[in-house]
C-alpha cells in the first residue's frame, strides 16, 4: 500500500497497547529446553500479523535468555514465513559455539506452525587485522529541527509507540526511497542490538512509493549487519531509510540502511518483499 504516515499517540486504551519492548520481552514465559512462549501482543500487530522488528526482537530476546553470556549481536538472517500471532512460542537452538563467535537458531510458531525462522550470528570482539570506518551521512539534517509525521487512519498501530519525523534530504529522496527519524518512546531494559533489532524494521518498503495503485506489501526476508559492537546514539534518534533496489513481478528487492544521530551508519540490510494489488 501506499507510504502509510504514523500516529504521535496510541489510541488503543488497552493495558497491552502499552507495553514496550522492554516489558514484553519480560513476559517471556520459559517452557524448558530451550523453548518460551508469550501470551498477548496485540498492541504490536499490523492487520492479521505482528510487526517484523517486533517478531524478530522477541526472538532475539528468547535467545539471550536461553544463552545469556552470548557476545554482542553481529548480523542476522530472518525469514518470515508466515503470520505471526498474539500468542506465539520460540525454540532457540545453539547450532555452533566457537571461541569468539556463536550460531543461533530461533523459530517462532503460532498454532504450532512456523511462523519466522532467523540464524543469529554473535561475535566477540579481538584485535583487528585492519580497519574501515563505517560510512558518514553528508548534510544531515537533525531530529529537532525535522517535522513531525502526523496521524493517519492507514499507519499500523505499533508505530504510536515510536517518535518519527520527516528526514528526507534537500531536494527529496530518490524515487522508491523513504527516509525517517525514528525513536522508541520507551527504550528501558534494552541493550544497543535489541534496540536496533526492534526499530530496523520500521518503515513502509521504499516500493510503497513506487505503487501505481493500492495494495498490501508483506516482507519475506531480512538479513542485517550492525556495524560496531556498542552503537550509541543521542537521545534515542536513528536515522532510517528503505530504498528499492529493483521492483517487478511483484517483488522488491530493498535496502535498508541505519545511522546514528552524528549521522555514522550502524546498521546496514537486505529485505526481500512481496508487494500484491
Amino acid at each position: 500500500m501506499p507510504e502509510a504516515e504514523h500516529p504521535d499517540a496510541v489510541t488503543n486504551g488497552s493495558a497491552e497497547a502499552d507495553m514496550s519492548f522492554g516489558a514484553l520481552a519480560s513476559r517471556l514465559e520459559p517452557l524448558g529446553s530451550g523453548r518460551f512462549k508469550l501470551d498477548g501482543a496485540a498492541g504490536w500487530m499490523q492487520g492479521r500479523t505482528m510487526y517484523g522488528g517486533t517478531a524478530a526482537f522477541i526472538a532475539y530476546s528468547a535467545a539471550k535468555l536461553a544463552f545469556p553470556d552470548l557476545p554482542p549481536l553481529r548480523a542476522a538472517q530472518v525469514g518470515f514465513v508466515a503470520p505471526v500471532g498474539e500468542h506465539l512460542e520460540v525454540e532457540v537452538v545453539m547450532l555452533r559455539q566457537g571461541k569468539s563467535v556463536a550460531q543461533v537458531e530461533t523459530s517462532l510458531t503460532c498454532e504450532g506452525a512456523l511462523a519466522q525462522r532467523t540464524l543469529w550470528l554473535f561475535g566477540a570482539g579481538r584485535t583487528s587485522n585492519g580497519t574501515v570506518a563505517a560510512a558518514v551521512l553528508p548534510n544531515l539534517i537533525p531530529p529537532e529541527d525535522s517535522p513531525r509525521l502526523t496521524s493517519n487512519d492507514m499507519a499500523p498501530a505499533f508505530t504510536a509507540r515510536m517518535d518519527m519525523r520527516r528526514a528526507d534530504p534537500p531536494g527529496g529522496s530518490p524515487p522508491g526511497t523513504i527516509r525517517r527519524w525514528v525513536r522508541l518512546k520507551d527504550r528501558s531494559g534494552l541493550d544497543p542490538q535489541a534496540e536496533l533489532v526492534g526499530i530496523g524494521d520500521a518503515l513502509p518498503p521504499g516500493s510503497a512509493r513506487a505503487m501505481e495503485r493500492m495494495g498490501p506489501i508483506s516482507s519475506i526476508t531480512w538479513a542485517l549487519t550492525i556495524l560496531g559492537e556498542v552503537p550509541e546514539t543521542r537521545d534515542g534518534w536513528w536515522l532510517l531509510e528503505t530504498s528499492s533496489n529493483h521492483m517487478a513481478d511483484g517483488f522488491s528487492s530493498e535496502t535498508l540502511r541505519l545511522w546514528n544521530s552524528e549521522g555514522v551508519e550502524v546498521m546496514h540490510g537486505l529485505q526481500s518483499v512481496a508487494v500484491f494489488g
